[in-house]
């Protein structure tokens, strides 16, 4: 696992857990969060539905993330389906909410930037993992 993969996993993976803890604390109002920190309508019903729609994604592909990290320490060949399973729903989560965000003709930068690099920062690594995963079963198999 390259460095960059593994920094990627960790930040992406830590960060939305974290996030969701926020989020849930913030929901149950035992944290505040500043106003200039939330993404636009965040009060609308609506909106938190739209966010929170994206807690078993966020939460899956973190926790496959983490697993792979863990499978390749462990000298576990599986770790790169793993990561790659990661990476995809990675991806997607980022062009969901990408698409959400244009669609509506909202601009916020940091919240636009930071989805756009959830959807873009896997796609680096999904094809190198891919040809590895693909060698290594024919090697296998040979």
């Amino acid at each position: 696992m390259s460095s960059s993969l593994r920094t990627g996993l960790v930040v992406t993976d830590v960060g939305f857990l974290i996030y969701w803890i926020v989020s849930a604390l913030f929901a149950a109002g035992l944290l505040n969060v500043p106003a200039e920190w939330l993404f636009a309508d965040y009060h609308d019903p609506r909106v938190i539905a739209w966010n929170w729609s994206f807690l078993p994604l966020d939460v899956a592909f973190s926790v496959i993330g983490l697993a792979a990290i863990r499978q390749y320490q462990k000298g576990n060949a599986s770790w790169r389906h793993l990561a790659i399973i990661s990476l995809v729903l990675s991806s997607t989560a980022g062009g969901m909410a990408v698409s959400y965000w244009v669609l509506l003709g909202d601009y916020e930068p940091i919240w636009l930037e930071m989805n756009l690099a959830l959807f873009v920062w896997p796609l680096f690594h999904i094809p190198g993992l891919i040809r590895e995963a693909t060698s290594a079963a024919t090697a296998d198999a040979a």
